[in-house]
């Protein structure tokens, strides 16, 4: 039974996981989009979208948890300077949009991609 359980472990154990996801998710800030997994990118957008939040607020004390959740700086700077204003308008949440395309090719795996909205 799968009890607390909160979220997917994707194979992986936990300071691999969170820094595959932090890497994918500056991965997503930089381009726009990515392709991935409907698993991944589904454990993503629990990632990118608290991330996200964190970036309308602006603070100090915000800048510095983005930072060490995620230690990519160009996707940081990014995430500040353009990406907060943009989604300053949205409640919190809703900014990522999860697009299914089918299986892939070799191992069957369902695709998908994972893209930020654009208001």
């Amino acid at each position: 039974m799968r009890h607390r359980m909160d979220h997917r472990t994707l194979g992986r154990y936990g300071s691999h996981r969170a820094m595959m996801l932090s890497n994918m998710a500056a991965s997503l800030f930089l381009t726009g989009q990515i392709k991935t997994t409907v698993t991944r990118a589904k454990e993503l957008r629990r990632v990118a979208e608290k991330l996200i939040t964190r970036a309308r607020g602006g603070t100090i004390h915000d800048r510095r948890v983005v930072r060490s959740r995620m230690p990519h700086k160009e996707a940081a700077l990014k995430l500040f300077n353009e990406l907060g204003p943009r989604y300053a308008s949205f409640d919190k949440g809703g900014y990522t949009r999860i697009v299914k395309l089918g299986n892939r090719v070799g191992d069957g795996a369902p695709m998908a991609i994972i893209q930020l909205v654009v208001k």
